[in-house]
């Protein structure tokens, strides 16, 4: 099912980067054990990927939690959808409770599922768009492939401090959209995806509108 090369390199990857241990692999094997089973009822990832699960969608994810700090304690995933990056990066810091949001029923409905099966206890699953969650602040921010970067920062600015760390992949668009930003004082630049080179995370902090 899986590409034996790719899963080596992704091990190896978060062992090395991130430290992770058998805890950590046991919760990320169990989410992509039950994302192939749920394949069958909904289409939650390209099925292209599947072979490349590991780094397309486990290392993808997980390379945010090298540009924060451990000590994070809250997490607010946008858009989460198949639970990438959020259910990923729960499963590796324990220690930051994670608002994951999404408001597609059936995909939250995964994610609970998802979630009971890794054992996780530091995630609460919101079935809502970004205008309907409560207003509070969070130390870090995500959202892959939720919406173009002003827009994003339009309807979630609300949930940021200047402290607040933002992660953004953007795939290949991400240094456009980055120089094509206006309106917004910020400190944000662009980081190389280490799953693809010609792909990019916007990362850093957000000051306020000019």
């Amino acid at each position: 099912m899986f590409d034996n090369q790719d899963e080596s390199w992704s091990r190896e990857w978060l062992r090395s980067e991130l430290n992770v241990e058998n805890d950590g692999f046991q919760r990320l094997e169990t989410l992509l054990a039950m994302l192939v089973t749920e394949a069958g009822t909904q289409n939650l990832i390209a099925k292209g990927t599947v072979p490349f699960a590991w780094s397309r969608h486990i290392v993808d994810s997980a390379q945010l939690l090298t540009h924060v700090s451990r000590e994070t304690a809250t997490w607010l995933d946008l858009g989460t959808g198949a639970g990438f990056p959020g259910l990923v990066c729960a499963a590796l810091l324990p220690g930051c409770n994670f608002t994951l949001a999404e408001q597609r029923p059936l995909r939250t409905d995964w994610l609970e599922r998802a979630a009971e099966g890794m054992r996780l206890e530091n995630v609460y699953i919101v079935t809502a768009n970004v205008s309907q969650l409560p207003e509070m602040k969070y130390d870090a921010i995500s959202a892959r492939a939720f919406a173009p970067l002003p827009r994003l920062l339009r309807l979630s600015a609300a949930f940021s401090t200047k402290a607040t760390e933002w992660l953004l992949p953007k795939g290949r668009s991400a240094k456009q959209e980055l120089e094509d930003l206006k309106g917004w004082r910020h400190a944000f630049h662009v980081e190389q995806s280490v799953t693809d080179p010609q792909s990019g995370i916007i990362i850093g902090n957000l000051l306020g509108p000019k």
